[in-house]
């Protein structure tokens, strides 16, 4: 039920995430996610943040990280579609090592 929910809010996720990511270059250089169950099977989406570099540095992280959540949080309402949210970051660098498609 939730999935029918949460599938038909994709073209807002969506477009919240393009917003998001113009808002917050070069710091953010794209969001993807997946939607499923979180470890106590309750529904949620899951975000993958690529940052630049510098957005990643000690004195950078936090901001551009919490900036990403509210501005998330404040252009759909994941609670009123029945999902509990979770970021994960990773830096250009980071990505380039590893080369998950998934972060791709």
């Amino acid at each position: 039920m939730f999935f029918h929910s949460a599938m038909t809010k994709q073209p807002q996720i969506n477009a919240a995430i393009a917003e998001v990511v113009r808002e917050l270059a070069p710091s953010v250089a794209h969001i993807r996610y997946d939607l499923g169950e979180d470890w106590s099977g309750d529904p949620a989406i899951f975000f993958r943040v690529l940052l630049s570099d510098d957005a990643v540095t000690p004195q950078n992280l936090h901001d551009v990280a919490s900036q990403v959540r509210e501005r998330l949080d404040e252009k759909v309402d994941f609670r009123g579609i029945g999902l509990f949210s979770y970021f994960n970051f990773r830096s250009q660098s980071e990505q380039a090592k590893l080369l998950e498609p998934s972060w791709a």
